[in-house]
């Protein structure tokens, strides 16, 4: 069955999210700067200290949302998403942290991940996926790999929003089983810290860039509670893109949805 005109103008939205993250043009935006400036300064490489706090801070923001938020999900029962209330939290820890510079990020990372965490499954609900359901925790907790634009061998595949879900693949694969067959999930489960050690590897890489952000004289002086918020947007974006995919994969099924997919990253490509 192909998809619907209206499908594919959802398919189009979602590969413009996901195929062209936006924490560049957005930072660029709201401080005044050209993109190309402010992509050039999130692409160096980062210092070695900020690198190590940067490593130390995803690893214990994704054991954060694994141990804690996922315990406290309900079920609501209205139908749209809120991402405004979740902007504004994470803006209000932001400007905490940009207060206290980079080392605050150990502290700030987990609660803003948290909060993060919390509005991407809001937009998985408002797309019809439950919060009670494993399949829905995981792959709210992939929408952390996404959107970097980096790899560390500059591997487009890899990249790319399929490739990054199949580099993810047996990661999420046994950490399902796990779930299925235990009933109460364990956060200290050796499946499960290999899935976070994952994730948090690639989730570093977009932190790398909002620390590489805070550090701009002109961002800094506007404050972390202005970055955060652009951060929160930025995967709140991959999450609008990543589960409108998933929607339209559960009417057409994956291989309809991937081969649409990819036509439209052949047309973009010519």
């Amino acid at each position: 069955m192909e998809l619907s005109s209206t499908d594919l103008i959802v398919l189009k939205e979602a590969y413009a999210r996901l195929e062209n993250p936006s924490l560049a043009i957005r930072l660029s935006s709201a401080v005044g700067m050209p993109v190309e400036t402010v992509a050039k300064q999130l692409a160096k490489k980062a210092p070695q200290a900020v690198m190590d706090v940067v490593d130390n801070s995803t690893r214990k923001a994704i054991e954060f949302v694994m141990r804690n938020t996922v315990r406290t999900l309900t079920q609501e029962e209205h139908t749209a998403a809120s991402p405004r209330m979740h902007q504004a939290a994470a803006a209000t820890t932001g400007a905490v942290s940009g207060f206290f510079g980079i080392h605050a990020l150990v502290v700030e990372l987990p609660v803003t991940t948290g909060i993060m965490f919390r509005s991407i499954v809001d937009i998985a609900r408002a797309e019809g996926e439950s919060p009670q359901d494993d399949e829905t925790i995981i792959n709210a907790m992939q929408v952390f790999t996404m959107g970097s634009g980096l790899s560390d061998k500059d591997d487009a595949a890899e990249t790319s929003y399929y490739g990054a879900r199949l580099a993810l693949g047996k990661a999420v694969t046994d950490a399902l089983q796990y779930l299925a067959s235990q009933g109460v999930p364990n956060a200290g489960a050796p499946v499960l810290m290999r899935l976070v050690a994952v994730i948090a590897h690639r989730f570093g890489m977009v932190v790398t860039q909002k620390a590489m952000a805070q550090a701009l004289p002109i961002v800094g002086a506007v404050g972390g509670g202005l970055v955060n918020t652009m951060f929160i947007s930025h995967f709140q974006d991959m999450a609008r893109g990543h589960f409108s995919i998933r929607r339209l994969e559960r009417q057409y099924g994956v291989d309809k949805v991937r081969e649409s997919y990819q036509l439209l990253i052949e047309d973009d490509g010519e």
